[in-house]
């Protein structure tokens, strides 16, 4: 293991999310480094435009919220990603920033439905490349308020 290694910040297997652009804060992630793409649970409404850009417009509806909650993020490409089970599918790529603990970085997420996943963000190992170390014995590593909350148990 190189020095550079221990100077990450670590995760757990799963943490809180936030995606600041997208107005949306809190959000518990499970942390898959079996995942290439980090995904989130919206459901694409349309595809627009705006000062030569493409964007799309998306509705996430968490189980906790009163009503689902419109999007708007950068349309960087519909790709085949290869979900848990095997099949691929036709996904939405759009690129925001998000923040783990204290670090901020711009990142790639397909729409998914997630509608039968215990976490609304799977964050893949493209997101954690060269900024986390992932410790998958522990939660909440970089959300001390949930550690707290949950007794420090993994």
């Amino acid at each position: 293991m190189t020095g550079r290694r221990k100077d990450l910040p670590v995760v757990g297997w799963r943490e809180l999310v936030h995606l600041p652009e997208l107005g949306l804060s809190g959000i518990p992630a499970k942390i898959d480094t079996g995942a290439r793409t980090s995904s989130l649970h919206g459901k694409v409404i349309e595809e627009l435009e705006r000062d030569g850009q493409k964007y799309v417009r998306f509705a996430v509806d968490f189980p906790d919220q009163a009503e689902p909650l419109i999007c708007e993020a950068v349309h960087v490409d519909i790709r085949g990603i290869t979900s848990s089970n095997g099949k691929t599918q036709r996904r939405y790529v759009i690129k925001t920033p998000m923040q783990i603990g204290d670090q901020e970085f711009r990142v790639e997420i397909s729409l998914a439905d997630r509608s039968d996943m215990k976490f609304p963000i799977l964050v893949g190992r493209s997101t954690l490349r060269r900024r986390f170390v992932v410790d998958s014995g522990y939660s909440w590593l970089q959300t001390p308020e949930m550690k707290a909350i949950k007794g420090h148990k993994p």
